[in-house]
């Protein structure tokens, strides 16, 4: 395992996204003392059957830090409308303002197939926004930050033509934080629309560990022509 710490920059269409897919693997690399950031483009504020819109943006944003809190991570939000996240210059250039900042080692967003708008725009946004932070020919405020490494989580949301190519084990204490994270949020725990979200995800990491010999583990795919079965992020 490398001793050099390392930052990992979750960016997520809603609240909620990348902590269900990544949130075990994020857990695992904070607790060896690397650093993770969660980027949410949207609140996820119109995923409530009850709730308005406005009552539901607060409660996200409140379960999104306290998820964060316990992953060991830092959180943002962007201030887009969920369902209306658009696809322009002025976001993927605040998303590489972002990069630039934090200087993240390994970016994760959404895969580009989803039957979620707002999920495959992510994706749009997060692809020009890294090139963006890496072209020193662009001047912002910030100098150019290069990513070494981008990954697109499982969602269930976006399954069509993914397919997962690195899988990363969750021990047990992290799969543990990871569960307690997921359970702040309403809709993880069946609350808006009833999808058991916790037991799906518990179970995908199951099937996820088992053909590489994890107990459990979340599986990525990587952009076109990237390296394939590499079991560590980091080493």
């Amino acid at each position: 395992m490398t001793t050099e710490k390392k930052h990992i920059l979750a960016i997520s269409a809603h609240a909620g996204d990348q902590e269900l897919t990544a949130g075990g693997v994020i857990a695992k690399y904070t607790m060896e003392g690397h650093k993770a950031t969660f980027l949410h483009l949207t609140p996820g504020e119109k995923g409530h059957p009850r709730l308005t819109p406005e009552e539901y943006k607060k409660q996200k944003v409140e379960e999104a830090y306290k998820a964060a809190d316990i992953l060991g991570a830092d959180v943002r939000f962007f201030d887009y409308k969920d369902a209306e996240l658009p696809v322009n210059e002025e976001i993927k250039y605040q998303v590489a303002d972002v990069i630039r900042e934090v200087k993240p080692d390994i970016i994760i967003t959404h895969w580009k197939n989803s039957i979620h708008k707002d999920h495959a725009n992510t994706h749009q946004i997060v692809q020009d926004a890294h090139f963006y932070a890496a072209l020193k020919t662009i001047e912002r405020e910030l100098p150019s930050h290069y990513a070494p490494k981008l990954y697109y989580s499982e969602n269930w949301e976006d399954m069509d033509e993914f397919v997962p190519e690195v899988f990363v084990d969750i021990p047990e204490d992290a799969f543990e934080k990871w569960i307690q994270a997921l359970s702040v949020y309403a809709f993880a725990r069946g609350e808006t629309y009833g999808f058991p979200y916790i037991d799906y995800y518990k179970s995908l990491s199951v099937v996820r560990g088992a053909p590489v010999y994890f107990k459990r583990a979340q599986g990525f795919m990587v952009p076109k022509g990237g390296l394939n079965q590499r079991l560590q992020w980091f080493g």
